[in-house]
């Protein structure tokens, strides 16, 4: 059973950065889908980037798009979420996931899609 471990969230005044870090262990990146998601205070569970086996398709939300960047590194068994530019709406708990693919099959930004889940990282943007 693939188990996910979220790190590096934390306090970032309004345009600063955060890389975002999740480690799997219990078995391989290699064959998953994987994207992140967030949930901020009084609403629903959000999908913000996902990236495909491959590495050839990635997506992400409109609200994020030129200012995050999914990564993966299969060898090291780990995903990250680059984010920059940061506004206080991306306040959030923001978890990680993973979901078992083809290689090739473009992934997606619906929770359903997704079996295996972090515990999640807080984020908060503010001056």
């Amino acid at each position: 059973q693939l188990q996910l471990v979220e790190s590096g969230g934390g306090l970032v005044q309004p345009g600063g950065s955060l890389r975002l870090s999740c480690a799997a262990s219990g078995g391989s990146l290699d064959y998953y889908a994987i994207a992140w998601f967030r949930q901020a205070p009084g609403k629903e569970r959000e999908g913000v980037s996902c990236i495909s086996r491959s590495g050839d398709s990635t997506k992400y939300a409109d609200s994020v798009k030129g200012r995050f960047t999914i990564s993966r590194d299969n060898a090291k068994n780990t995903m990250y979420l680059q984010m920059n530019s940061l506004k206080p709406e991306d306040t959030a708990v923001y978890y990680c996931a993973g979901a078992l693919r083809a290689f090739r099959t473009p992934c997606g930004l619906s929770i359903a899609d997704y079996r295996n889940w972090g515990q999640g990282t807080q984020v908060t943007v503010s001056s």
